[in-house]
């Protein structure tokens, strides 16, 4: 089944750069290492038991060769080229064989689960299977069920966890479209979920379709007033624009961003009363990236 959100993918234009300004916003992010054979390499931020993710082209040639003939949607050099942001949103599954056929059988394009792996910078072996969406069900998710223990993964990187910001966790991770009502029943079908009513966003600006995946939630929303959502729907198109992140203590984490050179995030109140900020995408690499949690 599917348990969680496990990361969301930030697509930036140098890695190096992306770590340097992840790191004023406070989080604890180092090189993770290289993609062989798909011409990439990352960087993770570990939370408690999800992480965010920045990638980079790391040789444009290998990059090129890896494309599938024939291979549908934006490549990451174009979209990178547009502005980055997040890319993706990998849900993670406990049983992946078994969750791709629960798809095949609501009629869903899906591809096998593959065994894919990478070398950290240490020499760790990290392995893992993953699925991804065919051309009839072109959604910016794919799949993942991880055969290097958590507790294993977490090492990869000095510090895991201990970010300066405060983040512990993914909350939510947003996906603009230009009719939410509609997008959410194809993600219904996808997850095997029933279908989230839509609520007023107040801090998106959005109508809201929450699919509650174990400790995290992923939402289809449609912008209904200026806002961040109205925004990336203009600047990029319908995709992810948003990870949220709670965090024990906003006032710290607004002050280290502050004392290493970005502005004061912008501030709102979310639909259940709760006090969130954003970092907007001219400091992010191109998303949006909210934090939630006590002053």
């Amino acid at each position: 089944m599917f348990t969680r959100l496990d990361h969301v993918t930030i697509a930036v234009p140098d890695l190096q750069q992306g770590i340097a300004q992840y790191t004023k916003m406070g989080f604890n992010v180092h090189a993770a290492g290289i993609h062989p054979g798909r011409g990439t390499h990352n960087a993770v931020a570990f939370n408690t038991e999800d992480y965010l993710e920045l990638l980079a082209i790391r040789d444009p040639a290998e990059y090129t060769a890896s494309r599938a003939p024939g291979a549908t949607g934006s490549s990451l050099d174009v979209f990178i080229a547009q502005g980055g942001g997040i890319r993706q949103i990998a849900v993670q599954s406990d049983d992946l064989e078994a969750d791709v056929a629960g798809m095949r059988s609501r009629g869903i394009d899906v591809g096998d689960a593959v065994e894919g792996g990478r070398r950290t910078p240490d020499g760790q072996e990290l392995r893992w299977k993953t699925a991804v969406l065919g051309a009839k069900n072109p959604l910016p998710i794919f799949f993942i069920q991880h055969l290097t223990s958590l507790e294993t993964r977490r090492t990869q990187v000095p510090g895991g966890g201990a970010h300066p910001n405060g983040v512990y966790k993914l909350e939510r991770s947003y996906i603009v479209s230009r009719d939410a009502g509609n997008e959410a029943a194809t993600y219904a079908r996808v997850l095997g979920m029933e279908k989230p009513e839509l609520h007023k966003g107040t801090v998106v600006m959005s109508h809201m379709a929450i699919f509650e995946i174990g400790p995290t939630g992923l939402g289809v929303v449609q912008p209904y007033a200026p806002g961040p959502a109205a925004e990336a729907l203009e600047r990029r198109g319908p995709g992810p624009f948003q990870a949220l992140y709670r965090t024990t203590s906003m006032g710290a984490a607004a002050r280290w961003m502050q004392e290493h050179g970005m502005p004061p995030p912008t501030r709102g109140v979310r639909s259940n009363g709760e006090q969130a900020m954003l970092a907007t995408p001219e400091y992010t690499c191109g998303a949006y990236i909210g934090f939630v949690g006590p002053e």
